[in-house]
């Protein structure tokens, strides 16, 4: 170990390129190489890479090789960054633990949970953020989207915004908004449900948050449903292409302004399937988008002569 660490300060006591001057090197451990940044001249060679053994090739990767515990996360009230105490009763060795052991260990549990969750504030984030998981998880959302939401939760925390609201709203209305910045195609109907708040009790949260914490949420593509609802109907790649060209025709026509996103989505795929003889009907698309047949037909209709499309029924 001394023998390594003083190979290390060897190393690191070349601090300029002797061909430039340069005082700006690199260690490549990949080659093994002290390159000079400016010339390209190799300095030294095989050095030696005191970093971990495994490879990583995403930042998700490296941070579950970590041997120095889970990664911080704002998706826990205390970031992660506390101890667990397993549920088993058994020891390092995997035996049982006597009697005497257990109600120890019983006692420290029950302080442990107590200590975690030590005020009230830290109740509410606790409650919220696992709120959060559970909606997010039957969604089938993301870990970023999660992480999304809890920062946005913590703020309107930090913002007092929760106060004379439901825990449960306010929870809602961040993971929407979240979906929102994400570009994730989730209305605020399916929240809402998932959620077991009013559509309106998370609309008027979504909207006070929104605007309080002055977070820029872009406008609803209709483009973003056509991948998820051609997938729930088992189109095939050239009916969803079709589709997100109608779609563009549609914006060039100017017929995507005042109209719902998910009926007009809801419509185009009908058209797609119509004419890449994967006929669907309007009750399935109805089902799998969450809108009216009435919408739909409105929509097809309208599509139909203004788009200038021949379609047999």
């Amino acid at each position: 170990m001394a023998e390594l660490e003083n190979q290390e300060e060897r190393e690191d006591a070349v601090f300029y390129c002797p061909e430039c001057n340069n005082g700006v090197l690199i260690k490549d451990y990949v080659r093994a190489e002290l390159i000079c940044t400016n010339c390209g001249l190799v300095i030294k060679d095989h050095l030696v890479d005191t970093g971990p053994e495994w490879r990583y090739f995403n930042q998700e990767q490296r941070e579950k090789r970590m041997r120095v515990g889970g990664p911080t996360t704002y998706t826990m009230h205390d970031k992660g960054l506390s101890t667990l105490i397993d549920w088993r009763n058994k020891d390092s060795q995997g035996k049982d633990l006597t009697p005497r052991k257990r109600a120890q260990i019983y006692r420290l549990r029950k302080w442990h949970r107590r200590i975690r969750v030590s005020d009230p504030s830290e109740r509410n984030l606790a409650f919220a953020l696992s709120e959060v998981s559970r909606m997010s998880s039957n969604l089938g959302l993301s870990q970023n989207i999660r992480e999304e939401t809890a920062i946005i939760y913590r703020k309107a925390v930090e913002h007092r915004l929760i106060r004379g609201r439901s825990i449960e709203g306010v929870a809602a209305a961040a993971l929407y908004a979240a979906c929102r910045k994400g570009k994730i195609p989730r209305t605020l109907d399916e929240i809402a449900e998932i959620s077991g708040v009013g559509k309106k009790e998370v609309g008027r949260s979504y909207r006070f948050i929104a605007r309080e914490l002055k977070i820029e949420i872009p406008p609803i593509n209709p483009m973003e449903f056509i991948p998820r609802f051609s997938n729930a109907l088992n189109l095939s790649g050239s009916a969803q292409k079709k589709a997100i060209e109608l779609m563009q025709k549609a914006y060039e026509k100017g017929l995507t302004s005042g109209r719902g996103p998910t009926g007009l989505a809801a419509a185009v795929v009908y058209i797609s399937s119509v004419l890449m003889n994967e006929r669907r009907t309007q009750r399935e698309i109805s089902e799998a988008a969450g809108v009216t047949e009435v919408t739909i037909r409105n929509r097809y209709k309208e599509l139909i002569e203004k788009l200038e499309l021949e379609i047999i029924v």
